[in-house]
């Protein structure tokens, strides 16, 4: 049992009724899953008038632009437990590839084609998160051009558990599709080359046959996938959930989390609709913009990710609440993934990151 105190002004319910004035703060521990508490301020936390150091919130504009080679993923994030990177593709993978190193979790922001793997075959098509287990043969077919964010794990990627929602919250395992054991397409070939990732090398290994050879397959190890378009968010009219109440995948120290189009709070209850001032003191937070209207962001495109380091506040943008006053409905779809250890940005992030970004607060 957690030992809740309190002291001077305060609300009876977080996020509801703020007293008019002040400005609330959670301080939450373990990314919004742990224990917390509310802070009442009489200055918005993110009013700064200068940051020196490495804990500036950061952005990227849109990760798929002229900047961003085509035809291979290009990392921008990355630590020990998960690297994040984005790839524009408009043609299909030249061989196939294995990853000897890391699960990994696909994103399509747009595009459609389909993923061969020794499982069978995948179709995808916009918005379809596809998770690849460690170890599995596989290559990708592109039918149009496609924009894809990728996170590797160093973890398996599992379903959150739901607790007292019961197990059709969130998303009904019927809305995961698998392979049906199929051969690979290509069977004309006189060389099939297999590029495998092992401790960040590529080895190359050839064949005389498609290595796509298996005629069935059953366990509990597979590639599948699932459409953020299919996810189903917790809502109440009288509570603003936090960002955990979202999550959709959970890995090894970071998790995945789904924001899709809501019914927002009930003004007339006082709730609090956009996200509230937070600190996330032991996780970083990573928000890429897939589609929709970002109301609590100000210049932000589709495409888009945003970085807010552990240990300094973010929150929604000044305008944000003016914009939220009257509005019933938000339209926008995102991905947030929370490391529990903190992400280094690349090269290639910092060259052509939004060198002002943490300005737009001000």
């Amino acid at each position: 049992m957690e030992n809740f105190k309190s002291s001077g002004t305060f609300t009876k319910q977080a996020h509801v009724n703020i007293p008019e004035g002040l400005y609330e703060e959670e301080h939450g521990r373990k990314g919004f899953f742990g224990k917390v508490s509310q802070i009442y301020h009489q200055n918005p936390p993110v009013n700064w008038t200068n940051i020196e150091g490495e804990l500036k919130p950061r952005c990227l504009p849109p990760l798929f632009s002229e900047n961003l080679k085509k035809n291979s993923f290009m990392p921008v994030l990355k630590n020990n437990d998960c690297i994040i990177s984005a790839g524009h593709y408009s043609s299909s993978f030249k061989h196939f590839f294995r990853n000897a190193d890391y699960d990994e979790l696909f994103f399509i922001h747009a595009g459609n084609g389909k993923i061969e793997s020794i499982y069978g075959h995948l179709d995808f098509e916009k918005g379809d998160y596809i998770i690849m287990p460690r170890g599995t043969t596989y290559k990708l077919f592109i039918d149009s051009p496609s924009k894809i964010m990728k996170v590797e794990s160093s973890g398996e990627f599992e379903d959150p558990s739901r607790g007292i929602l019961g197990p059709n919250a969130l998303y009904d395992q019927t809305a995961i599709v698998t392979p049906e054991s199929a051969l690979g397409s290509e069977q004309d070939l006189k060389e099939y080359k297999v590029e495998i990732k092992r401790l960040g090398k590529i080895t190359s290994v050839t064949y005389p046959f498609n290595p796509l050879d298996a005629k069935g397959w059953k366990g509990s190890v597979y590639p599948y996938k699932l459409s953020i378009y299919d996810f189903c968010p917790i809502m109440s009219h009288r509570y603003h959930i936090p960002p955990s109440g979202h999550t959709t995948f959970v890995s090894k120290n970071f998790v995945v989390c789904s924001f899709v189009e809501r019914p927002l709070e009930d003004e007339k209850h006082g709730v609090l609709k956009v996200p509230f001032y937070h600190s996330n003191i032991d996780y970083d937070e990573v928000l890429f913009y897939h589609q929709g209207n970002f109301f609590s962001r100000d210049n932000i495109d589709e495409g888009a990710m945003t970085f807010h380091p552990q240990g300094i506040h973010h929150g929604p943008h000044p305008k944000a609440y003016e914009k939220s006053n009257g509005k019933t409905y938000t339209d926008e779809y995102a991905v947030m993934i929370d490391t529990r250890y903190p992400l280094e940005p690349t090269e290639w992030f910092t060259e052509f990151e939004v060198k002002d970004y943490w300005k737009s607060w001000m």
